[in-house]
């Protein structure tokens, strides 16, 4: 039996009461993530200062989700898409004063995780751009 787009179905007890089931379809209400959204959503998760929580909830998923995923993310079982691995992220700057004002002499120090990146005045902005990338993949 069939009203208003509900299947209705009886349903006979032994007491003699009988009852009403109606089955409603249409999805069930679980999303399927591709491999490239959870591995954005990880990664996220993965940011200094971010709450997994706060990422867990903006992206309607558990937190355990998405530790999981940020699991995976390490052990290389997820990966980013290009698409993300190649957009420029930016890093904190902290700048100190100098104790002498000697600027041939001054260098450039990047820390990524608990890497320390030094290089020399006048290194070339793409190469320091693919070793901070490297750094961060590899941390």
């Amino acid at each position: 039996m069939e009203r208003d787009g509900k299947m209705g179905v009886q349903l006979d007890v032994s007491n003699g009461y009988a009852g009403r089931l109606e089955v409603v379809e249409g999805p069930t209400g679980r999303r399927q993530r591709s491999d490239a959204e959870r591995a954005r959503i990880a990664a996220e998760g993965l940011l200094p200062g971010v709450r997994v929580t706060d990422v867990a909830r903006k992206h309607g998923v558990t937190r355990w989700q998405v530790y999981d995923w940020r699991k995976q993310l390490r052990s290389g079982r997820l990966t980013l898409p290009e698409s993300v691995t190649s957009a420029p992220a930016f890093a904190a700057l902290l700048v100190e004063e100098p104790a002498r004002r000697d600027h041939a002499n001054a260098r450039i120090e990047v820390v990524v995780d608990d890497v320390v990146i030094r290089t020399e005045p006048g290194v070339d902005g793409e190469h320091l751009t693919r070793v901070i990338r490297a750094v961060r993949a590899a941390t």
